[in-house]
């Protein structure tokens, strides 16, 4: 018990001074605390920190999660965030507005995937430079999943170079505006009476909201607790996003979704926490270790992928080669460690 969370003198007087503060478990990169104020009300105060694992990096954060934070206020019917009630860029202190969480239902997505559309068209193209844009793989990226390939012994099919090459062009988030969470997994959403709202928008950008509606297909990609939702469910859930977007945007969704997914596919960072990213090749590391995070390995995580992928785009005109990869990769994984687990179904999300 702590009542030493930060709240500087004009952030007491515009809100009250707290009575009590409780520090809440985080992530290394920012220290939370749920703040008693005087006269009943409470707050939830967060304070990004540099570090854990990312480098000096916090000044970025903190406005990047201010930034998305005030653009989420657009939605009020219902809201999709916590209202940002004030902030302390010297200290990069936020003060939000406390959420009750009823906890997760078995039947959790359909909600989620309303509010993450909704999230998604808060902005537009007059929103450019607010946020940075999404940052999808890289040249760096499709070169180590066809080394992948190579180190495995599994051959690859002419012209899947120039399919991953023609597919980075394609996931350009230059064209798009969607304001994305960045890391929309669970536990970073919380249903409450109004609805599911998000929370933690350290890495908050804008692009292309398929890239994360491909969650649910390619087992929440940046989670912890990696999980997998097929058949009704996911048919369901991804419904429910494309008509709430249609239904406030008034089009479709725009993109390719098998590109969003086979962009997922072929990020090594995708295979770690964050603290681990930007370090080394992790697609090079798994012929010769397996290596966990959370509930399941790299190589549970990717073969979950490289078969989500090889549905996908079995008659898919300008991926029908990274199809035909992927399919022999998830044979060659399955041969080589026949041991390897599916990851768990969706209703066991934490």
């Amino acid at each position: 018990m702590s009542t030493r969370a930060p709240i500087n003198d004009e952030l007491r007087s515009a809100l009250g001074s707290p009575t009590e503060a409780t520090l809440l478990d985080s992530s290394p990169r920012s220290r939370v605390w749920r703040v008693e104020l005087r006269g009943g009300s409470r707050v939830i105060v967060k304070q990004i920190a540099d570090g854990g694992g990312t480098g000096p990096d916090g000044d970025a954060r903190y406005a990047r999660e201010v930034a998305a934070l005030r653009l989420a206020s657009r939605a009020t019917r219902p809201p999709v965030a916590p209202a940002l009630l004030g902030t302390d860029p010297a200290s990069r202190v936020m003060v939000l507005e406390h959420l009750d969480d009823l906890g997760a239902t078995d039947d959790w997505m359909p909600g989620y995937a309303e509010s993450l559309a909704r999230l998604h068209a808060l902005t537009g193209p007059a929103d450019a430079g607010t946020l940075p844009g999404w940052s999808g793989p890289t040249a760096a990226d499709a070169e180590s999943f066809l080394a992948l390939a190579h180190a495995l012994d599994v051959p690859v099919p002419p012209g899947t170079p120039d399919e991953l090459a023609a597919l980075l062009d394609r996931l350009d988030p230059a064209p798009h505006h969607a304001l994305l969470h960045g890391d929309p997994c669970p536990g970073n959403d919380l249903r409450t009476a109004s609805g599911v709202r998000f929370v933690d928008f350290e890495q908050a950008s804008l692009g292309n909201g398929l890239v994360e509606l491909a969650y649910f297909r390619m087992g929440f990609p940046t989670c912890w607790c990696a999980m997998s939702v097929t058949a009704t469910p996911l048919a369901e859930a991804e419904a429910v996003y494309r008509a709430t977007w249609r239904g406030v945007t008034g089009r479709d969704v725009p993109g390719d979704l098998a590109d969003a997914c086979a962009g997922w596919l072929i990020r090594g960072d995708a295979l770690v926490e964050r603290a681990r990213r930007e370090s080394v090749d992790h697609l090079a590391r798994v012929p010769a270790e397996d290596f966990e995070w959370g509930r399941v390995s790299a190589r549970e995580r990717l073969l979950h992928r490289v078969g989500v992928v090889a549905d996908l785009t079995r008659d898919h005109d300008r991926l029908h080669a990274l199809g035909h990869l992927s399919a022999a990769l998830a044979v060659r994984l399955l041969e080589r460690w026949p041991a390897l687990r599916a990851l768990p179904p969706h209703s066991t999300r934490p």
